[in-house]
């Protein structure tokens, strides 16, 4: 965790600031060597949810002596310039990419729940490596779809509200949940802000408590751990498919090759004992895997992205096996957006793994315009 006199430099309401202090903490940060194992292409930063601004998030991976790291925002790439720029400040090189939900309507899996907890026949995919040439291109195709989530965001807060009425919750989304999120600045809204904005209120109410003599640190790890649970138990009750906001599989597609991205199906897996203790048991892609590729592959998808910890060594071979079969191109990344997490993977010191830090390598050459 960043000092939180540095973390909240580091996450000024101004990305020059930001960056200001960025440079600043850098002349005086002593920084542990870098370990060429060490890659991560999934941080989740404020531009979606995250208590990292970009800058403060490559400050936390340099510290933790990550050779490289990755922006993978939610439905928004407003934050890449700005990770690119800190990357040049700490010394490392960065990758940068999306994160979006993508509809399989019309395809054999449009009624069969894959990595998306929340609802079937919509599937998470990462657009990575997009050439910096065109990052606006990109945030541009996205604006509409973050506001079509955000209608669905206000009905959300509605049944947040009904839930919660008799605890005395009555949040507004312009005044409760947006201030949370960069949406001004180009940001994406998304269901954790709905629960940090009621974790907030909840804490407030003293209908959740606060560690006793919890300072600015404390209540704000408090507010995140509550974020976690809240999202286990009140998202399934207040949720509400998305629709227009996911494009649809083949039309995602060809917007990957006309801003010249390389587009990835996440691999979640069954979850029976989490790997992390943070999920649930819940049936994913697994027993129709073979299938899932299959279909993936025919749409003109050619990469995989996962995350090596959260799953089993059986899963993570039949992965593997199947990526060798299609030709796919395998990503690694583990998702970053609490303040407990760490930025480092340690199974990526596992010998088996070598192909995805070479293929971190890649990534970066492809958006750089560099030959393979």
């Amino acid at each position: 965790m960043i000092d939180l006199a540095l973390l909240k430099s580091l996450n000024a309401a101004d990305e020059s600031e930001r960056l200001k202090a960025l440079g600043r903490a850098v002349g005086q940060a002593d920084f542990p060597p870098v370990d060429e194992r060490m890659v991560n292409n999934h941080i989740h930063t404020a531009y979606s949810f995250s208590p990292y601004s970009p800058s403060a998030a490559v400050y936390a991976a340099r510290a933790e002596g990550l050779a490289t790291c990755g922006i993978v925002d939610h439905d928004s790439i407003g934050g890449a310039r700005e990770f690119i720029e800190a990357g040049k400040i700490v010394g490392i090189p960065t990758t940068i990419g999306v994160e979006t939900r993508v509809s399989f309507a019309g395809t054999p899996l449009r009624d069969k729940r894959t990595n998306n907890p929340d609802q079937i026949g919509v599937s998470y995919m990462v657009l990575h490596a997009v050439p910096h040439r065109n990052i606006e291109k990109v945030q541009a195709y996205f604006a509409p779809l973050r506001e079509r989530r955000n209608a669905r965001n206000r009905a959300m807060v509605e049944r947040i509200n009904e839930l919660y009425r008799a605890d005395g919750v009555s949040l507004d989304f312009e005044r409760d949940v947006l201030p949370l999120s960069q949406y001004r600045g180009g940001g994406s809204v998304t269901e954790r802000h709905l629960m940090l904005a009621l974790a907030k209120r909840l804490l407030a109410l003293g209908k959740a408590k606060l560690p006793e003599g919890a300072g600015e640190y404390e209540t704000m790890l408090a507010e995140y751990d509550l974020v976690g649970s809240l999202k286990k138990d009140c998202i399934p009750k207040v949720f509400i498919d998305a629709t227009d906001e996911c494009p649809e599989l083949g039309e995602f597609v060809r917007f990957a090759a006309e801003v010249d991205g390389i587009l990835a199906y996440a691999y979640l897996g069954d979850v029976t004992a989490s790997v992390t203790g943070d999920k649930k048991a819940q049936k994913f892609e697994d027993d129709y895997l073979d299938e899932l590729f299959e279909e993936i592959y025919r749409a003109g998808v050619r990469a995989v992205t996962y995350m090596p910890t959260r799953n089993t060594q059986e899963q993570i071979l039949r992965l593997r096996a199947l990526c060798g079969r299609y030709g796919m191109l395998q990503i690694s990344g583990e998702d970053i957006n609490s303040p407990r997490q760490k930025f480092v993977i340690e199974k990526m010191k596992e010998a088996q793994f070598a192909n995805l830090i070479a293929n971190t390598w890649r990534l970066i050459r492809h958006e750089n315009g560099e030959k393979e």
